[in-house]
């Protein structure tokens, strides 16, 4: 019965001006906003995230939103050039001087943040 929905996914931010300017601006998506003070991201094919405030808000420990992309690097360049800093790791996962982890066991990924603390991802298309 459920797998036929159109599921979807959503995460809370402290401040939802600050995530419809990021979204929006930084990251060039479609953001439309809802009634009862909710944000909506809408992606080709029909895929939709749900973005709530939340005054408690604490940012996730994993990634809450992956974005597929054909060249990783370029799209780093991209993000970078409109003020988005990269993650940096050590280990176990090892990234790069721009925050680029390449290893033989899944694609090319680089990790940031958005103004919540939400941690995102490029990675490459496979």
């Amino acid at each position: 019965m459920l797998k036929d929905t159109k599921a979807f996914t959503g995460f809370s931010v402290s401040d939802l001006s600050k995530a419809k300017d990021f979204y929006s601006e930084k990251l060039g998506l479609q953001v439309e906003e809802l009634s009862m003070g909710l944000l909506q991201l809408e992606f080709n094919g029909g895929s939709k995230v749900i973005i709530y405030p939340k005054p408690n808000h604490e940012p996730a420990t994993f990634t809450v939103l992956n974005f597929p992309v054909k060249d990783v690097e370029a799209t780093v360049d991209w993000l970078t050039g409109k003020g988005i800093a990269f993650e940096q790791y050590d280990a176990p996962i090892k990234t790069d001087k721009k925050g680029i982890c390449r290893n033989d066991r899944g694609p090319a990924i680089a990790w940031f943040k958005d103004p919540a603390g939400n941690i995102l991802s490029i990675l490459e298309e496979m």
